[in-house]
């Protein structure tokens, strides 16, 4: 291949690194035309499934970062280039290699990070981003209302004290007049706790 046709090759395939959510790296040996075309349908709109050369794809790879996926360019390679979700496109491939067992996951990239063969594998067992997040939307649902009931209960309980407060008030209102006591009996009753109170003051200010 021509010098200025590899840095082409070299420089498209760093774009797809850059430009994609997740790229999974596979070997393809024994899989027909119609399979691969089949498999690169199942990636879903924007993603790609292209055949790549291992020497041209590991510099690539070197400059946006990913040597380390240098061990796994060997053999017939093929990579998927995911532009969407990466768990919908891991459940893809993984379906697809349990139907076509000639399909081998190598590893790959996913949304930066270089992750081995058993990652991927791990990745399409995760729930959806869909599924994830109308988990979420229920968790924060749930949550709301249990902060309303939350908010309610310091309301309702200043509504059980205002009460009890009234009904203080009141049962001192119909005590008050036996308070009412002739002056001599007055005069003549000991000291109490409320004219003890009552001295403090007079006391503090000499």
């Amino acid at each position: 291949m021509p010098t200025q046709a590899k840095d082409a090759a070299i420089a498209e395939i760093t774009s797809q690194f850059q430009d994609s959510s997740a790229a999974v790296l596979t070997e393809y040996r024994g899989l027909t035309v119609a399979q691969l075309s089949q498999l690169r349908r199942s990636l879903g709109a924007g993603s790609s499934y292209a055949v790549v050369k291992n020497t041209l794809t590991k510099r690539a790879a070197d400059s946006v970062g990913h040597a380390d996926l240098a061990p796994l360019l060997t053999g017939p390679t093929a990579i998927a280039f995911i532009a969407g979700d990466p768990v919908e496109a891991a459940k893809a491939i993984r379906d697809f290699a349990k139907a076509n067992p000639a399909l081998v996951v190598k590893g790959g990239v996913v949304e930066g990070r270089t992750v081995d063969a058993a990652e991927v594998t791990r990745l399409a067992d995760v729930e959806s981003r869909e599924v994830l997040l109308a988990k979420l939307a229920g968790a924060m649902k749930g949550n709301l209302t249990k902060a309303a009931g939350l908010f309610q209960a310091p309301l309702s309980q200043v509504a059980r004290l205002a009460a009890a407060l009234q009904e203080k008030k009141e049962a001192a209102g119909e005590t008050l007049p036996a308070a009412d006591a002739p002056a001599e009996d007055a005069a003549a009753a000991p000291t109490t706790p409320d004219t003890d109170a009552d001295a403090a003051p007079a006391a503090s200010d000499d």
